[in-house]
């Protein structure tokens, strides 16, 4: 069943992180478009002091509807999450199903800063006050030695990749919170990679408000690092086709 596939990826990652799985899905017949953000890769010229949440699902919304797109399978990858929602919240009769990678959908009026505990809240406001000038968040580091879990799966070329071709994030869209009340719901599916499902249902039972979030949605498992796209990304195309047949 060919479907029609919007795919958005999280920070300082533009369209590009998305071309092997692009391919792999184009071959399998569906009509497929990776997104670049305002500000970010070759639209790092875009980038301001104003780029915020609201600045991203316009520009979201403005692709979707621009392009007469309809039953939208809406993926959004990492903070990719928050554009998503805020896109299928705004035109739910455009969009067919929210697929969320290794993210999940945040609870009305929280922010993507604040899935961070406190003290990473401070790191991060310290690095776009110090390098990215009150309103950038520099590149993360790309060391798999220090964080296994996360970049489990990239090789040494993927690492050197994400190195280059990756852009400072403009800082807006992580404080500014989504605004989404009354929304119709849109049906949901998360694909975890550094986390199972049985860990979100532990997790939302908890009373953690952000896995709370994912209760509602089906939450499937493949197992690998944060960037599915590049260490596993036809095991990932291949989930998302199946999304397409069961949306």
């Amino acid at each position: 069943m060919m479907a029609t596939f919007v795919l958005v990826p999280g920070w300082w990652l533009g369209g590009w992180a998305w071309d092997a799985v692009t391919r792999e899905l184009t071959k399998a017949g569906h009509d497929v478009h990776p997104v670049t953000l305002p500000g970010l890769a070759e639209r790092a010229g875009e980038a301001t002091p104003h780029t915020d949440l609201d600045s991203y699902i316009a520009d979201l919304r403005r692709l979707i509807e621009g392009r007469g797109l309809r039953e939208v399978i809406l993926v959004g990858h990492s903070g990719g999450n928050m554009p998503v929602a805020g896109v299928a919240a705004q035109v739910p009769d455009l969009v067919r199903r929210v697929v969320y990678v290794d993210t999940g959908p945040m609870p009305d009026g929280m922010s993507a800063l604040d899935f961070y505990p406190p003290d990473a809240q401070q790191g991060m406001r310290a690095q776009v006050t110090e390098q990215g000038d009150g309103w950038l968040l520099p590149m993360r580091d790309w060391d798999a030695a220090a964080d296994p879990v996360y970049l489990a799966g990239l090789t040494t070329e993927h690492l050197t990749l994400l190195g280059t071709a990756g852009t400072p994030q403009p800082f807006g869209p992580i404080t500014q919170p989504l605004n989404r009340p009354g929304s119709r719901a849109v049906p949901g599916t998360v694909i975890a990679t550094t986390f199972t499902p049985e860990q979100a249902r532990q997790l939302a039972a908890s009373g953690n408000p952000v896995f709370a979030e994912m209760s509602g949605l089906d939450v499937v498992h493949l197992p690998t690092g944060h960037w599915p796209m590049l260490s596993r990304p036809a095991d990932l195309a291949a989930l998302l086709d199946h999304q397409a047949a069961a949306a």
